[in-house]
């Protein structure tokens, strides 16, 4: 289950939104040709939780939200910046948003290495970065609607779900998968998105705050603050048995 759209995209450019996808890309490419080089250059900006606790490859805290490990990888991310970047960026401002990202990603790394510091196995990818601005998302407009493609086995359906609902069941598989596998067996460094996430929330309480806290719902019913985009329903006629 992954989302694919949002209904209230925001109303100006997300310009940190699309730049930070673009270097991801770009970083991708370089990191991609299997070659010596390439490699080494991937090695060296990975995040090793093990070296970080010794005090080396520190720059590894920032450069691994740049990183990604393969194609899906990359555009799974990519595909939730997009959807949940635009809303926050518009709130809070170009910059505001840029440090609010890279300190999500540096909370999200902090989480992975409290819950395994001896680990050797290197971290790459802006998923904890981006756990953070679902978390910001999630604070600011938790009645928003997403949709929504589910897959079963061969079958899939698109449908429409509260932000609330769909991140916190995103959140929560985080937990879940955090307990139940480590990050060495599993691949997916779980402590890193629940830890980004929280910290989404907490670095988004001031602007919460200064946007009237609970009354900033009630006059936005829980939605961005501007009026949903109208979607064309699809011209591919259903098919009944």
């Amino acid at each position: 289950m992954f989302p694919i759209r949002d209904h209230n995209p925001s109303q100006q450019t997300p310009v940190v939104t699309w730049l930070l996808i673009l270097a991801n890309i770009a970083m991708y490419l370089l990191t991609l040709p299997q070659t010596e080089d390439a490699q080494m250059l991937f090695a060296r900006l990975a995040l090793y939780p093990v070296a970080v606790t010794q005090g080396d490859y520190l720059w590894g805290l920032g450069t691994h939200m740049f990183l990604h490990a393969g194609l899906l990888h990359l555009g799974g991310n990519m595909l939730f910046l997009w959807i949940f970047g635009d809303n926050l960026e518009e709130q809070m401002g170009h910059a505001g948003f840029l440090l609010f990202y890279l300190a999500a990603g540096l909370a999200a790394a902090a989480a992975q290495i409290a819950a395994d510091p001896g680990s050797s196995v290197p971290m790459v990818g802006a998923s904890g970065a981006i756990a953070g601005v679902m978390g910001g998302y999630l604070l600011m407009f938790p009645r928003a609607r997403v949709d929504v493609v589910a897959i079963f086995v061969i079958f899939f359906k698109v449908f429409t779900l509260p932000a609330w609902i769909m991140l916190g069941l995103w959140f929560a598989f985080q937990i879940f998968g955090g307990f139940s596998i480590s990050s060495d067996q599993g691949g997916v460094a779980y402590w890193a998105h629940a830890g980004g996430f929280a910290a989404g929330v907490l670095l988004c309480l001031p602007l919460f705050a200064r946007r009237g806290g609970p009354g900033y719902w009630a006059r936005t019913a829980g939605h961005p603050p501007h009026p949903a985009a109208v979607y064309r329903q699809s011209r591919i006629p259903q098919v009944r048995r």
